[in-house]
């Protein structure tokens, strides 16, 4: 990948080349890698190329296109991949707040997003988005090529956060949308009623898809960083409220733990991987804290 794109800068390209995404089912897909497959052979519909490498069948090899570039490259098929990776990505108008973090949350959720969909795609997987707030905004079906990736990174440098998030309803319409068994991502600040987030996600998994939540908050949304007499505004409705600081700071703490408590539970009783990152952590570290070993 030649190209400079603001999400995927070669320097973090290049930290996760090592990364590996694995999933925990067994998922659709022909190849021996990182992952089960419950099939075996190939079908008929082409995907991409990808390099010969030793071990390959010679009969495998594209000799049309060798005779064109000199190179030796493998016709790759749709049933020869691992897995189908779906990032589900809220773009919803609270994702742009930034306080501790250097990063605002979609720019750093943008990050994560584009980090993954390189990491699937240099594993030989195949990695689509979805961007959603109330409903599903855009939708680019999986690819299992570098190049493939263009459109979908040129789309995170789009996105300017807006209205209310459903997560709920973004989960549930990817549930009915998704024919094979596949690996999905969510990543959003889950500022909704956790209730609804997990029935979204126990749609996901009784559909047999593998689900995994990476919940991006800033840090000062866990716990108070103010003091005194201040007025606080929610981002996607516009609601405003007076508060002292110091006399609500023990509760709110609370309540933020009740609320991250549930999340953690629910997923777990969804079979459903979660994780909170904090927007302070670069991102190849919390990437590789999840998947790999830096």
């Amino acid at each position: 990948m030649t190209a400079a794109y603001k999400f995927l800068p070669p320097e973090l390209a290049d930290r996760l080349r090592g990364l590996g995404v694995s999933v925990r089912r067994p998922v659709e897909g022909g190849l021996q890698g990182l992952h089960r497959s419950p099939h075996h052979g190939a079908s008929v519909e082409f995907a991409d190329y990808r390099e010969y490498t030793r071990g390959d069948p010679p009969n495998r090899i594209d000799w049309a296109v060798y005779a064109r570039t000199d190179r030796h490259v493998i016709r790759r098929y749709q049933e020869e991949t691992n897995v189908r990776a779906y990032i589900l990505l809220d773009t919803s108008e609270s994702m742009a707040f930034r306080d501790a973090g250097k990063l605002s949350k979609i720019d750093y959720a943008c990050h994560l997003a584009a980090g993954l969909m390189f990491a699937l795609v240099n594993q030989s997987d195949a990695a689509g988005l979805t961007l959603f707030n109330d409903a599903v905004q855009k939708q680019f079906p999986p690819v299992g090529s570098l190049g493939g990736l263009r459109p979908m990174l040129l789309a995170l440098e789009e996105i300017k956060p807006s209205g209310h998030s459903k997560i709920d309803q973004a989960l549930h319409t990817l549930a009915e949308q998704i024919q094979r068994r596949s690996l999905v991502i969510l990543i959003s600040d889950l500022l909704q009623n956790p209730a609804d987030t997990i029935r979204g996600i126990r749609h996901l998994q009784h559909n047999k898809h593998e689900v995994l939540v990476l919940h991006t908050l800033d840090a000062a949304e866990i716990s108070l960083n103010f003091s005194g007499f201040t007025e606080l505004r929610e981002l996607e409705t516009g609601a405003r409220l007076p508060v002292q600081a110091d006399e609500i700071r023990d509760a709110y703490a609370s309540e933020v733990q009740k609320f991250l408590d549930e999340l953690r539970r629910g997923c777990l009783g969804s079979l459903a991987d979660y994780q909170l990152i904090d927007t302070r952590t670069p991102v190849e570290e919390a990437l590789h804290a999840k998947f790999g070993q830096p």
